[in-house]
């Protein structure tokens, strides 16, 4: 990665602003009164086990949390039990010091659910949460019926520069400490298409999150566990039947990575949203959870998907506007 000369001088000078960036664990306040929790491998992790029928996990994306579900959920658990969770670092789980990699992650999720006596089940997961869910696959096949993914960050080539120079001792620590919580709205902005979703509850609702004790050291800790070049090598060997979600729109986890994913998941169909960014869930709500309960109910069976076989392009006959926009509910926050 090459660097603008007169960026040196700023890196060298980067560790000597750095601070302490703290952890943390136990309760924090604003909990939601429902919250529910379990304790793995010594962390409390907040969780929803609802429904009842095949079980499915939905693993949320990076700086999110299990609100991220909110419109999907309701739907899935007419007819599957449905287990989502806040990662360790993220929405009210928490934030101890320690392994933030996709891998130890995963190890977190597969604890949880021994300890809800699920031994297989099918995994749902957005974004960086994605990254989690194809290193579970490869740790404990065995655990994974079938995947589907929404807009995954999944390659090392998706990194942004910003996080690849935090992965410095010191330069991460200044940089996430003067920078990661700014102009969050902003942020999100970029995550939608239709950037009506971006309201001000929900802006609001994020900054509120990233006042939450130990969330920036957790998100560095997250950052510099993604070393996705030692891993993605290894996705062709996932043998799972696997669908693809993607918006069309999405500038945070372009189109092309998904059509690469679908070619290196032997048995995987990508389907393309028009007019949606980075959340198809929300965005291309009605179509994408219609398409994502139908590949959920499909018997286990040969898989017969190509990878030669192109993208199937959905265009839903509005884009969807949820009463909750992800990835968190303002009111939730504040354990109303």
């Amino acid at each position: 990665m090459k660097l603008p000369l007169f960026t040196l001088p700023l890196l060298c000078a980067l560790p000597l602003l750095a601070g302490c960036l703290e952890f943390h664990a136990g309760a924090m306040a604003g909990e939601p009164k429902t919250a529910t929790f379990a304790t793995v491998d010594g962390a409390r992790v907040r969780y929803v086990d609802v429904g009842k029928g095949p079980p499915v996990v939905l693993i949320h994306g990076f700086a999110s949390s299990l609100e991220t579900w909110d419109a999907l959920i309701p739907e899935l658990s007419k007819t599957h039990r449905v287990i989502a969770m806040d990662l360790k670092g993220f929405g009210w789980t928490d934030r101890p010091e320690g392994d933030y990699s996709p891998k130890a992650e995963a190890h977190l999720v597969l604890r949880l659910l021994e300890s809800r006596g699920i031994d297989k089940a099918a995994f749902v997961a957005h974004s960086w949460g994605s990254s989690v869910t194809l290193e579970l696959a490869l740790l404990a096949p065995e655990r994974v019926s079938r995947i589907a993914l929404y807009d995954a960050w999944v390659y090392e080539g998706q990194l942004p520069t910003f996080f690849v120079m935090s992965r410095a001792g010191g330069v991460g620590e200044a940089l996430f400490s003067m920078y990661y919580s700014e102009r969050a709205d902003e942020r999100m902005s970029l995550a939608f298409f239709d950037k009506t979703l971006v309201s001000e509850a929900l802006a609001e609702a994020v900054e509120r999150s990233l006042e939450r004790p130990g969330t920036v050291a957790a998100a560095l800790a997250g950052v510099r566990g993604m070393h996705y070049a030692e891993v993605e090598s290894r996705y062709h060997t996932i043998d799972k039947p696997t669908l693809l979600l993607w918006g069309r729109e999405d500038v945070v986890t372009t189109l092309p990575f998904g059509e690469r994913l679908s070619r290196e998941l032997p048995h995987a169909r990508l389907v393309v949203y028009p007019r949606c960014g980075h959340f198809p869930m929300l965005e291309a709500k009605s179509a994408s959870n219609a398409e994502l309960i139908r590949f959920l109910d499909e018997e286990e069976r040969a898989p017969t998907a190509s990878v030669e076989a192109p993208p199937v392009v959905v265009t839903p006959p509005k884009v969807d506007k949820p009463d909750k926009p992800a990835p968190e509910d303002p009111k939730k926050d504040e354990g109303k």
